[in-house]
């Protein structure tokens, strides 16, 4: 049987940039599993299932470790691919120098960090030719920190979740908020400093990973900010650097310090709260230089108090945990407490932002029902691999509130055949319409996904 999938072109497309569907053969519904579920960017496309297991992990191999990182390359004209039944179309370009987590606010308007430029931008609205009709600076890095280029906003999220009074950014060094009403697209007042200082303030004002997001609880009584690791596999005993780094760490929403939410997570860039059970969950950058199939980056439910392992062990041990081979011998006790996570997705691409479908129990829901609860993350793309793998958005399956720990390619079409990279998603949010809108930093670009068919009759 054939099926209609959408696949990139390199010719020059309209101003919407939309991509037309062509007759392919169908994709596996059947999920790629053991030694074949480790796929490259070469093979992804939308509708391949994935299902990696720790089964499928080999034993470490340190001297596989290379440095291949992508070259960019123009997009020229080229738009990425989306699955039978969907269109994409091009939202935003230019003016950006590194856009990175989008957040919808209640109201639709749609906030980005753009982090190197230290902006945070509002875009509203849709046009007639796809694209966002207003685009302005609610905020800049001027008006929280006087060192430009040292602060790199990141997090975005609205307090309280219902008529928020406040815009929280979450930049490397802290955690800041600014006064906000529905509809301003102009920050109406100063920052205010609710954080002074996140882990790593004092180490070269961060170091390592710089990325910091923010959520609240469900019940708007907690407040969660991911800090990375300041390396990849330091010994954290002996490296003062990493005191609350790998951590999420949990604040009360005025900026009072609780405790360490969870640890040894290397670096947790994207965080969500599961709006029906309120969980919280993290998208997960595991370490590099173990092998091509190790460590596999994950998306998962953090358990309060949890220990995930970085940097003495990795998931899967039929004892709790796999010591890692740089850490021989250390913290036999913590062996037995490695929480290992529920989505699996290819080692090092790097994945960040990531959400549940819809937004909120009350959020539109324009793709299929039987996506009504699943997962999107954006994967930005490997460099410590032979074949490279990530650029792309993955979606992950959810059923009965558990994810099952399969995913599926859904938006590729950001390396091109030859094996260049034009696109690197860093970011995806769910507007107001339910459309998917995805952002990604190597053509600095922001695209519009829409679903075309009949959502009550579509399956999974």
């Amino acid at each position: 049987m054939m099926r209609r999938v959408l696949i990139p072109t390199l010719l020059a497309m309209p101003l919407a940039a939309t991509l037309l569907a062509q007759t392919l053969p169908a994709q596996t519904s059947t999920p790629k599993t053991g030694q074949s579920a480790f796929e490259d960017a070469l093979e992804q496309k939308p509708g391949n299932r994935i299902h990696i297991t720790v089964a499928d992990l080999p034993t470490p191999h340190e001297d596989e470790s290379v440095d291949n990182g992508p070259s960019l390359s123009p997009r020229d004209g080229a738009v990425p691919s989306v699955p039978a039944g969907y269109k994409v179309e091009l939202y935003s370009e230019g003016e950006w120098q590194n856009p990175r987590l989008a957040r919808t606010a209640p109201n639709g308007d749609i906030f980005v960090a753009d982090s190197k430029a230290g902006k945070i931008y509002v875009l509203r609205g849709v046009g007639p030719d796809g694209k966002a009709q207003q685009k302005e600076v609610f905020a800049s890095v001027e008006q929280f920190d006087n060192e430009k280029g040292k602060t790199l906003p990141f997090g975005i999220n609205f307090y309280p979740a219902v008529n928020p009074k406040w815009v929280y950014v979450a930049n490397t060094i802290n955690v800041v908020k600014f006064p906000y009403k529905a509809g301003d697209l102009h920050s109406s007042g100063p920052a205010e400093i609710v954080v002074k200082e996140l882990p790593g303030f004092a180490q070269l004002r961060g170091g390592g990973h710089w990325t910091r997001d923010v959520v609240f609880s469900k019940d708007g009584t907690r407040m969660f900010v991911s800090v990375g690791s300041r390396s990849n596999v330091d010994d954290t005993d002996n490296n003062p650097g990493e005191f609350h780094r790998a951590d999420v760490l949990e604040y009360k929403p005025d900026g009072t310090f609780v405790k360490v939410y969870a640890y040894g997570i290397r670096n947790c860039v994207g965080e969500a709260i599961n709006p029906i059970s309120g969980d919280l969950w993290c998208s997960t950058n595991e370490r590099d230089r173990l092998g091509n199939h190790l460590v596999p980056d994950y998306i998962t439910h953090v358990q309060e108090g949890g220990f995930y392992g970085w940097p003495f062990y990795y998931m899967g041990g039929a004892k709790g945990g796999v010591q890692d081979p740089r850490h021989i011998g250390k913290h036999p006790e913590l062996q037995s407490k490695v929480i290992t996570p529920d989505v699996l997705v290819q080692p090092h691409m790097a994945s960040l932002e990531m959400l549940f479908y819809p937004a909120n129990e009350k959020g539109a829901s324009a793709f299929p029902a039987s996506i009504d609860g699943d997962i999107f993350a954006a994967e930005h793309g490997s460099w410590n691999r032979k074949n490279r793998a990530g650029y792309e958005v993955v979606h992950a399956f959810v059923h009965d509130g558990k994810a099952t720990g399969e995913y599926e390619d859904f938006v590729t079409g950001f390396v091109t055949p030859d094996g260049k990279v034009w696109g690197r998603p860093v970011g995806v949010t769910v507007g107001k319409d339910g459309a998917l809108y995805v952002v990604e930093d190597g053509a600095n670009t922001i695209w519009r996904v829409t679903y075309t068919g009949n959502r009550q009759t579509a399956s999974k």
